[in-house]
């Protein structure tokens, strides 16, 4: 009778050992996955070299990625800017809203016909929803062999450039155009991210890049930056609103996805050397005005008014870029030589459009070389 207790005592005490050993495992297995993930990351896409010599086809193409809304405002400007080109120098791709397509009823270029994805889905600015539909551009634009150069354009983005001048801007370049940059005063990363993404690799710019074939796919295949992305960068609600107010209590941070998972995700590659650090695309942000109105900034609109000879050559003139975070200039160069810094801008009106295409504003660049 008297060992008894100590029996039980005894099946108590090794209930208890397989439960700490058990739990020991879990979290070791959990560090190795963690672990694993990471050291993923770091090998997801390592450096590599794709320069014109790596294709073997008789011309590489460029892939423009069109990320509207629902139709294409600008649609003439483009027909424009396409009409006369060798279809076999480039390809079109728009993501759209589920279930529109372009055709005569809805477009009035033939350059669009039927270039909708069909496996769209609904995009809300500030979500994830827009990186995933921009991967979606990205994976049917890989699809053909010929795409060697990716430009992810708005759907008030307007060209620069006649088509000769961008296509060997683009193609001469062996590197991608990200624009990427540290911010020293960053408020949007989360501690949350730290287990698969260090706080030293986090990077912001501008989501309107253009990027070689390599880049493209470690962009497709990514599915481990993007999940965290998706799961803990989330945008703030509007300020003055009860959502907005529960959100900062939680120490949230108002993070923009599309204004960093490029970035973020090339950085992470050890990509960084295969990148022109800039954007290709040319955007005013209004930042005056109060404190709340600079929490909703957005690109300063080019009307009829401002969009004539005079703007456009002062945009084309621009030659370097000064990254105020970094200290850094980046001086503008394609296949290291000296070019203009920019072969787009956004955005613009309809009326602005019609007066580029009106005053040959997107012109021959003959004269121009690279």
């Amino acid at each position: 009778m008297t060992r008894k207790p100590a029996s039980r005592r005894g099946v108590v005490w090794l209930g208890w050992k397989l439960v700490i050993a058990l739990s020991v495992s879990l979290c070791l297995l959990a560090l190795l996955r963690i672990q694993l993930q990471y050291r993923s990351v770091a090998t997801l896409a390592p450096p590599l070299s794709v320069a014109l010599r790596d294709y073997s086809g008789d011309r590489p193409k460029v892939a423009f990625l069109f990320l509207a809304r629902r139709d294409l405002p600008l649609d003439f400007l483009w027909d424009s800017f396409f009409k006369g080109v060798d279809q076999a120098n480039y390809s079109v791709y728009v993501h759209s809203v589920p279930g529109f397509v372009f055709n005569e009823e809805t477009t009035r270029s033939q350059y669009f016909y039927n270039r909708q994805l069909n496996n769209s889905i609904k995009v809300i600015w500030g979500e994830s929803s827009m990186i995933a539909a921009e991967r979606l551009l990205f994976a049917s634009a890989l699809e053909d062999l010929s795409n060697q150069r990716f430009v992810l354009l708005s759907d008030r983005c307007a060209p620069l450039y006649d088509f000769g001048y961008i296509y060997r801007y683009v193609i001469s370049s062996p590197r991608s155009f990200v624009d990427s940059f540290l911010h020293t005063k960053e408020t949007r990363y989360s501690v949350n991210m730290s287990s698969v993404i260090p706080e030293e690799k986090w990077r912001k710019g501008s989501q309107w890049i253009s990027v070689i074939r390599s880049h493209a796919e470690v962009i497709v295949n990514d599915g481990i930056v993007f999940p965290v992305f998706k799961k803990f960068c989330k945008r703030a609600p509007p300020l003055g609103s009860q959502e907005a107010w529960l959100f900062f209590r939680q120490n949230r941070r108002n993070c923009i996805p599309d204004e960093h998972y490029v970035q973020t995700l090339l950085t992470m590659c050890g990509l960084e050397n295969e990148m022109e650090r800039r954007t290709l695309t040319y955007t005013v942000w209004n930042v005056s005005g109060s404190k709340y109105e600079t929490q909703t900034w957005h690109p300063v609109t080019f009307t009829f008014e401002n969009s004539g000879p005079g703007q456009i050559k002062e945009i084309k003139k621009i030659d370097h870029v000064y990254y105020e975070t970094e200290s850094r200039t980046e001086w503008c160069k394609a296949d290291s030589k000296p070019v203009p810094c920019f072969l787009f801008a956004r955005k613009f009106t309809e009326g602005a459009a019609m007066r580029l295409v009106k005053e040959g504003l997107i012109g021959s660049s003959k004269n121009i070389t690279l």
